[in-house]
């Protein structure tokens, strides 16, 4: 099975601290790298965590506040002098491209490569990207400005094929791509073989959602229904729940919830307030809950 990982670059909220940088994630599927949000300091932890900047050429921005967008400036300038030619396609709100064209006018090394924005829409679920393995989707989420959840996943794969009734049969490989696909095998004799004799089942769909900023937003759950792999924010604990609502946020207790309703299979929490010194008290508290819940430390990679 293909590789499909998440790795944590940073996961604070708006204030770093000397142990979480704002919020930053890459996702990795059949060797493509997708950058989920650029809080400042991202391509400092790209290095750090042995992350290739260079081999990422989709950035996926959730909003427009510093905490998730001031790392960019500073990454394609890394981008442009470490040689990066091709295309940068970067997938936010309208805005961004307005806040970024005088910022990149003083880079001089940009020519070899050309950063194309796509506007995301923050009212209704949308397909943002796809190619032969994945699907990306955004969805709305409520925050103080427009906000975006994203839901990255695969599709179905192909059968697998039993090896020892192809050699058997001498199937010629012309013929192995539609079996594959579900097609039955026609004999030189005119006999037909059924498809489910020469194949096994697929390998399951994987999924991961991400979810920042937001109040906890029921309206989310049929889009992320039995994720693999759940991010959602939780910012504080639920005695400071009267805060959590008032500044657009969740507690973990809420993401927990989200959780359960959604019928996720693992829970990550993170953009944890800076009054916290430790995770514990939040991962406790949504582990009472939901117990399949991780913090997102920075650094950490999950496998789904």
């Amino acid at each position: 099975m293909v590789s499909f990982t998440v790795t944590i670059l940073g996961s604070s909220s708006a204030l770093p601290t000397l142990n979480r940088f704002p919020t930053s994630q890459v996702v990795s599927l059949n060797e493509k790298l997708y950058l989920i949000d650029c809080g400042e300091g991202t391509q400092i932890q790209l290095r750090k965590f042995g992350v290739k900047a260079g081999k990422i050429n989709h950035i996926f921005i959730s909003h427009l506040h510093g905490d998730h967008i001031f790392g960019l400036p500073g990454l394609i300038s890394s981008m442009a002098l470490g040689g990066k030619k091709g295309e940068l396609h970067i997938h936010a709100h309208s805005e961004l491209k307005i806040m970024m064209d005088p910022l990149l006018k003083f880079i001089n090394d940009i020519e070899e490569f050309k950063v194309i924005y796509h506007p995301l829409n923050f009212r209704s679920r949308a397909v943002i990207y796809e190619d032969l393995k994945l699907v990306i989707e955004s969805f709305p989420l409520e925050h103080r400005i427009p906000c975006c959840g994203f839901l990255f996943r695969e599709k179905e794969h192909e059968l697998h094929l039993r090896s020892d009734q192809i050699e058997y049969l001498k199937i010629p490989i012309r013929d192995r791509v539609a079996i594959k696909a579900g097609a039955n095998y026609r004999c030189p004799d005119g006999s037909i073989v059924p498809n489910k004799e020469l194949t096994f089942p697929p390998d399951p769909v994987r999924s991961y959602a991400f979810c920042t900023d937001t109040v906890p937003r029921k309206q989310i759950i049929p889009i992320i229904q039995q994720v693999d792999l759940l991010y959602h924010e939780a910012t504080f604990c639920d005695d400071l729940r009267d805060l959590a609502l008032k500044t657009y946020h969740t507690t973990a207790k809420q993401a927990a919830d989200i959780a359960i309703l959604a019928m996720a299979k693992k829970l990550i929490i993170g953009h944890f307030s800076s009054r916290y010194k430790h995770e514990r008290p939040l991962v406790e508290e949504a582990r009472s809950v939901f117990p399949n819940t991780f913090p997102a430390n920075d650094g950490e990679r999950f496998e789904i």
